[in-house]
C-alpha cells in the first residue's frame, strides 16, 4: 500500500531503559530527596516509565519537583492529539516525586488517587512541556500534592491533585 495523507507511512519508536534495581532494599537506603537528586544528576538511571514519555527531572527540592516531557505523535489518540494518559502520567509522576522528595530513608509511597483537569490540547507541535509538582499537606499515612503542566509559553495545559499513601517499613506504624 502506498502512503497517502489518508494512509500515512507506519512509524516506529524504540524505547531504551534500565531495569529497576533488583535489590529493593538498596532503593530505600537514601531519603527520597537524595534518590531524586541522584536521578536528576544522572548518578542512577531513570525509571523505565520515563522513556515512554521523554520525562526528565529539571529540579528537585523538599516537596517541590520540576520535570519536562516531550510529547510526539506516538502519544496520539484517534483524533490526532496527545492522549489524556500522557497528561495523567506526567502529572502523576511529578506530584508523586514531590511527595517522594519528602520521605525519609526506608519509607515509600504509592498513588491513591489523582484528579486531572485537561485545559488545553497537546500535539506534537506543542513541543516540550514542563510539569511542576508541590506538596500541599504532609501526613503520616497520606500526603497531598498538586501539579500543573505548561507549554513553553507558560500556558497551563492541565492541572492535577493527588493523594499518596505513605508506606512505612513497619506496618504497625
Amino acid at each position: 500500500m502506498t502512503p497517502t495523507p489518508a494512509n500515512p507511512p507506519n512509524r516506529s519508536r524504540t524505547i531504551s531503559y534500565h531495569s529497576p534495581e533488583d535489590d529493593r532494599s538498596k532503593l530505600f537506603e537514601q531519603t527520597g530527596l537524595e534518590q531524586l537528586r541522584a536521578l536528576a544528576d544522572g548518578r542512577i538511571p531513570p525509571p523505565p516509565m520515563n522513556s515512554h514519555v521523554g520525562l526528565e527531572i529539571i529540579s528537585v527540592a523538599d516537596g517541590d519537583v520540576l520535570m519536562s516531557a516531550q510529547p510526539d505523535d506516538s502519544h496520539y489518540n484517534p483524533i490526532g492529539s496527545v492522549h489524556g494518559g500522557f497528561f495523567a502520567t506526567v502529572l502523576d509522576s511529578v506530584a508523586g516525586c514531590a511527595v517522594h522528595s519528602t520521605l525519609p530513608a526506608g519509607v515509600g509511597y504509592t498513588s491513591l488517587e489523582i484528579k486531572v483537569s485537561f485545559l488545553r490540547p497537546i500535539t506534537a507541535e506543542t513541543g516540550a512541556v514542563t510539569a511542576h509538582g508541590w506538596v500541599t499537606r504532609r501526613g503520616r499515612s497520606a500526603t497531598f500534592a498538586d501539579a500543573d503542566l505548561r507549554d513553553s509559553g507558560g500556558r497551563v495545559l492541565a492541572t492535577a491533585s493527588s493523594t499518596c499513601l505513605i508506606i512505612h517499613p513497619d506496618p504497625a506504624r
